[in-house]
């Protein structure tokens, strides 16, 4: 079986992190998980077809959406006070550190970076939020909407060099840049942040054995009571893993609903 942290492996030393940390709970649940290299070139999208995962996370958008979706496994509770130690994560918009723009508002008429249509954080969540300035004469808020990079890190980086003048990024994923890569996450900075949305469960594909998926849950759950796991979640800002349940994730269908009904179906 795979496992696999790639959503959330933004620097070198965040790859690590999490290698580190899911190969604890390999040996910890005696699952056999081969660990995907953060180079590995799979695109998500095929990542999260495989029929051979074992711990891998996934946005929530994505799995809500998919018919045969994947064994829940657990979802993080990340520990910046932020979160209000719940299992959930924000998006934040984000501008160039030295950027004039003080207010999303303040970027309308720019260029908005996205990584793809079925990202949560870095679509469905700004669509629904940007639904407090739709209007019936006003549908459009940009002149520029540039993607999809596929993945987040490009978004930000696009926005660093000035090529978008906002992108949307999930903030968990800031919060850790901002420890493992202080320097790149000092290039920007955040102007206004979403609702909160269940965070990425760890999944497994459903054919993997179910006492075994079970075996890993019940590792992800007692990570933060374990001496050996405490400094691996302390190094990625996570209190605890908790259970989760298929409904929890209706949340993002809703929002998806919210956005077509009010005729903003696509960021523009």
């Amino acid at each position: 079986m795979i496992a696999s942290a790639r959503m959330y492996s933004w620097s070198p030393s965040l790859a690590w992190a999490w290698h580190r940390l899911l190969a604890w709970l390999g040996k910890t649940a005696g699952a056999d998980l081969a660990l995907m290299d953060q180079s590995d070139p799979t695109p998500l999208d095929e990542l999260w077809a495989r029929d051979d995962m074992g711990c891998v996370f996934m946005c929530g958008y994505p799995w809500a959406l998919r018919r045969d979706r994947p064994a829940l496994l657990a979802s993080p509770v990340p520990s910046p006070p932020r979160y209000g130690g719940r299992a959930v994560y924000v998006t934040d918009f984000i501008v160039r550190a030295d950027s004039p723009h003080q207010t999303l508002v303040d970027t309308f008429g720019g260029a908005i970076a996205y990584s793809t249509e079925h990202s949560h954080s870095g679509y469905n969540a700004p669509r629904y939020h940007l639904l407090a300035h739709v209007t019936p004469t006003r549908r459009a808020f940009y002149r520029a909407v540039l993607g999809p990079f596929v993945r987040q890190r490009p978004c930000l980086d696009a926005v660093v060099k000035g090529d978008a003048d906002v992108a949307a990024i999930d903030g968990y994923a800031l919060d850790l840049l901002r420890r493992h890569d202080p320097g790149a996450a000092a290039q920007v900075r955040v102007i206004e942040t979403t609702a909160f949305a269940p965070s990425p469960p760890l999944v497994a594909s459903p054919g993997v054995d179910a006492t075994a998926r079970e075996r890993l849950t019940r590792a992800l759950l007692e990570a933060h009571h374990a001496a050996d796991a405490r400094p691996l979640l302390d190094d990625l800002l996570l209190a605890r893993f908790d259970r989760v349940t298929p409904a929890d994730f209706d949340i993002f269908l809703d929002r998806e609903r919210a956005a077509r009904d009010a005729g903003y179906p696509k960021l523009a």
